[in-house]
């Protein structure tokens, strides 16, 4: 059996795709006219956008673990659009506090933060929902369209977020946004789950630390937690500096910044497209070391710009930065569906997301390290890190997996 299907998925699984592409797009479009709000319309500075960002971060450390519980107790896709509504309720406050004049920072925060939780939720319970619309061959297939919804949302989002507050003001753009969070909605009202087993009710802890012990004793996922964990310290390391090293060190302006780390977006749109065919084409664990071996062949090309500082050498840097972790996450997702029993599938999703969790120590090594030893230092930094993620997956039997594992069933 090949590891991933050729023919058409479920119209069942196309409602939800389609409704993920519209929750990711909404999430984007809001989160980027949130800080473009707060600077034009509310004059707040820099210190203030921070903390509004901090906001709308929060949730993937505070909300992914209860979302996972949820997601293994109760209908996946109630509460998916339950989420979706929440955000879409969120997202309506905001158009109407701006059309009042009533629009106060801190009311974007708390709103903004709530939105958010409605993405982490939709998130955790999204891939815990998949095995069940698709047959397990149909999984990287299936986990590819997913990705490729949230990276041309991540690829587009923001300009289109940009553009309707440049153009058109802050109501337009959180109209659209409501809409498509509206419409994501009314999809997966029409979206059958098929029906699982009441899940035993016990103590919350109980469930946390059972999702956490399979993730953390499993041969296969605890090597990719931490492989993730390490990746996204490195990545957002990179990030935090890229900016004022490019225009100081490489000599780029605004534009040429905004082409180099589109580079990364449109890495991401190429690597969702090709990863069915190259999941066909070699064996499956060799898919899962690509994400880590290129990421760190991305973060020695922007080392070696200290030494060339070409603009094509950092582009190149974001494109493969973008096209062969997405590759990670398809291949890694299937992974996770594969090898955990249906009944954990929500828990197990959750720690997967808090491995975001590292970004925000990323962004804070690029602070601490690049005031006191220059972006130079963070870019050998971010080399060494990404070097450790890469040897500590080609060090692990994940690597070695010849086809997708064969799905698991309840543990007796």
């Amino acid at each position: 059996m090949s590891a991933a299907s050729n023919g058409p998925l479920p119209a069942t699984f196309n409602r939800l795709a389609w409704s993920n592409l519209g929750a990711q797009s909404a999430e984007q479009i809001a989160l980027s006219a949130a800080p473009i709000v707060a600077v034009l319309m509310l004059g707040v500075g820099e210190g203030e956008t921070g903390l509004l960002q901090t906001a709308l971060t929060l949730p993937f450390v505070l909300i992914a673990i209860p979302a996972g519980l949820l997601a293994d107790r109760i209908s996946r896709r109630r509460l998916m659009a339950g989420a979706e509504s929440l955000r879409a309720a969120a997202l309506l406050t905001i158009l109407l506090l701006i059309s009042l004049h009533w629009l106060t920072l801190p009311l974007l925060a708390v709103l903004g933060f709530i939105a958010v939780c409605g993405t982490v939720v939709y998130s955790v319970a999204a891939p815990a929902l998949v095995p069940s619309l698709v047959p397990p061959q149909a999984l990287p297939a299936a986990n590819a369209r997913i990705e490729l919804a949230r990276t041309v949302a991540f690829a587009s989002g923001p300009a289109l977020g940009g553009v309707l507050v440049g153009w058109l003001g802050a109501a337009p753009a959180f109209a659209v946004a409501a809409a498509l969070s509206v419409i994501a909605v009314f999809l997966l009202a029409g979206l059958y789950e098929p029906p699982r087993a009441a899940a035993p009710r016990r103590h919350p802890l109980h469930e946390v630390r059972e999702g956490a012990a399979f993730v953390m004793q499993h041969s296969l996922l605890r090597p990719v937690f931490i492989t993730q964990f390490i990746f996204n310290t490195g990545s957002f390391l990179l990030l935090a500096i890229f900016v004022p090293y490019a225009i100081h060190h490489l000599a780029l302006s605004a534009a040429g910044v905004g082409i180099a780390l589109a580079m990364y977006g449109v890495g991401m749109v190429i690597g969702a497209l090709l990863a069915t065919r190259v999941m066909q084409r070699i064996s499956f664990g060799t898919v899962i070391g690509l994400g880590p071996v290129t990421g760190f062949a991305a973060s020695a090309i922007m080392a070696l710009t200290t030494f060339i500082p070409a603009a094509p050498l950092a582009g190149l840097s974001f494109f493969l930065l973008g096209v062969g972790p997405i590759l990670w996450v398809i291949s890694t997702t299937t992974l996770r569906q594969s090898v955990t029993p249906p009944s954990l599938l929500g828990r197990v999703s959750a720690i997967n997301i808090l491995s975001y969790g590292a970004r925000p120590l990323g962004s804070a090594l690029g602070a601490i390290i690049g005031g006191l030893y220059g972006a130079e230092a963070c870019l050998y930094l971010a080399a060494a890190i990404f070097a450790a993620q890469a040897l500590v997956i080609l060090m692990s039997p994940a690597v070695a997996l010849a086809r997708q594992p064969e799905m698991v069933g309840e543990c007796v």
